[in-house]
């Protein structure tokens, strides 16, 4: 048998840090909880993304709200991505009942009730913040992507950006870049032909139509003004703690192209938009992805290489990435090799598939005197998990089995009084929660060619002139001459962002890098 002392000196010297750290729970030993043998989380390392997996039930989501408390308490702004609908109780105190109190008689210390500074966010038409971007931000590199278009079609859809560039045609909404196409495939053929190249009616045809396919979507509430800023993300409450920003999402499951959208877009504009930090004491902003497994199993590829590119750079941007799954399996290797942290609730053994993951599972962890990992897989209870974390030099910490601190925060969801009231007391709420249709690619296209119809009609049932007259414009030319000099100057943090907001094909004039996409 282990030797007790030997173990509580192993976990000890493991989990000593200088800098700053929280508690996430106590190591166990032969499934005994060892009195003293405390593990922390070093928030120096929290920027090396983590993941925290278990089979349904045996505690993840109370695990992605300790850890979030934590952060919130050291001052770091957190974002939830809440698909289940299940986090937005961590805006609420807990209530202490006699598991909490057995609990901590085991691990030590003690525990109180606290309700977090919290923002509630949306996508579509659920209570909270708007997210918006516009098609300009997001920009054509993502919007083929996301889009899924060939090379010839992508080509198309930078050369339209392009000429919305020189002709000062905001792209804002959906509508702006259904319009452009429509234009490009109809009267304005021939003249964009001159200047851009070869335009493929085909091309513009099934461009529209996977626009209208991403429109049904939802994209529509999706792109337009006001554009979010990333900066409302990483706030301080007034009393010094981070606030914990929890997007719901529950109701887009079933809507993989628009979450996908989204989840490149913020990368991005993250990436672009936050200065080169290198190793901070904590991380600037922590996100947490809940249920990612929705994600990686109904994702673009498009995404996934973006996940996987934005996952080895954005550390030194000062944030942190969680995914929370139920299988580590979900997660791409390429990916999986790339987190820190890793928090391992317990797996099933139910199929002969469910074996072969938990021995891959096992050789994921640290070697350990102590354990045998493929067992303990199946063996640890709820509110326990195997952990091991990076030190503040970058090494692997040991493995320790832990039985995990409680949540202090409400394990459950606000009743719709208590989001009611979160709403109508939020700052960001008042910011974005107007819609604002500025003119834009639509509206000025309209009018042109509208005008060049009203010209030509004049022209037609005016008497025939017997001089040598030069012949009255076109409609296709009187447009294409109200073009104005070409924009010049883009920074380099806008053409990342609207290199993602491209691949909505969304329409939308260029916004300050601080923008969301």
């Amino acid at each position: 048998m282990p030797n007790q002392d030997a173990f509580l000196e192993y976990i000890k010297s493991g989990y000593t840090f200088k800098g700053e750290h929280f508690k996430l729970g106590c190591a166990m030993l032969n499934g005994e909880v060892v009195a003293g043998a405390d593990v922390f989380l070093p928030l120096k390392t929290l920027n090396r993304h983590g993941l925290i997996a278990g089979a349904t039930g045996t505690g993840k989501t109370k695990t992605l709200q300790v850890i979030a408390e934590g952060l919130s308490d050291a001052s770091v702004p957190v974002l939830l991505m809440d698909i289940k609908g299940d986090l937005s109780g961590i805006a609420a105190a807990g209530s202490d009942n006699p598991k909490i109190a057995e609990r901590y008689q085991k691990i030590g210390g003690s525990w109180s009730a606290a309700a977090y500074p919290s923002e509630l966010l949306s996508l579509s038409q659920e209570k909270g913040v708007r997210l918006r971007a516009t098609v300009s931000e997001f920009g054509p590199i993502l919007l083929s992507k996301i889009l899924e278009l060939n090379d010839t079609q992508a080509g198309l859809v930078a050369m339209l950006f392009k000429y919305c560039d020189d002709n000062k045609l905001p792209l804002l909404d959906l509508k702006d870049f259904k319009k452009v196409l429509q234009f490009a495939g109809d009267e304005g053929k021939v003249a964009l032909e001159k200047d851009y190249g070869k335009i493929s009616t085909t091309s513009t045809g099934t461009i529209l139509r996977k626009v209208i396919e991403l429109e049904q979507q939802g994209a529509a509430l999706f792109f337009g003004e006001k554009s979010f800023e990333v900066d409302d993300l990483m706030r301080i409450s007034d009393d010094g703690r981070g606030i914990i920003s929890i997007l719901r999402v529950n109701d887009i499951q079933d809507r993989p192209k628009l979450f996908s959208t989204f989840m490149l877009s913020l990368l991005a504009e993250l990436y672009a938009t936050l200065p080169e930090e290198g190793d901070l004491d904590k991380p600037k902003l922590v996100m947490f992805i809940d249920e990612a497994h929705l994600i990686f199993n109904e994702a673009s590829d498009a995404l996934l290489k973006q996940i996987d590119t934005i996952i080895k750079l954005i550390r030194s941007k000062g944030v942190g990435i969680f995914f929370c799954t139920q299988n580590p399996m979900d997660v791409p290797p390429s990916v999986l090799g790339q987190l820190g942290l890793k928090v391992q609730h317990a797996l099933r053994a139910f199929t002969a598939n469910d074996r072969k993951t938990i021995k891959q599972t096992a050789e994921n962890y640290p070697l350990s005197d102590f354990y045998k990992t493929d067992e303990l897989l199946t063996q640890i209870g709820i509110g326990e998990a195997l952990i091991t974390c990076l030190n503040e030099k970058g090494v692997p910490t040991p493995l320790a089995a832990t039985m995990l601190v409680s949540p202090r925060s409400r394990m459950d969801v606000l009743t719709p009084a208590e989001i009611d009231g979160l709403v109508n007391n939020s700052k960001l709420v008042k910011k974005y929660g107007q819609e604002i249709d500025s003119e834009s690619a639509y509206e000025i296209l309209t009018a042109k060619l509208q005008e060049a119809a009203e010209k030509t009609a004049a022209t037609e049932a005016a008497p025939k002139s017997s001089g040598k007259q030069k012949q009255e414009k076109g409609v296709l030319e009187q447009v294409m001459d109200s073009s104005v000099a070409r924009q010049v100057g883009r920074t380099a943090a806008n053409i990342i962002t609207r290199s993602l907001l491209g691949a909505l094909g969304l329409g939308g004039k260029s916004s300050k890098s601080k923008s969301w996409f």
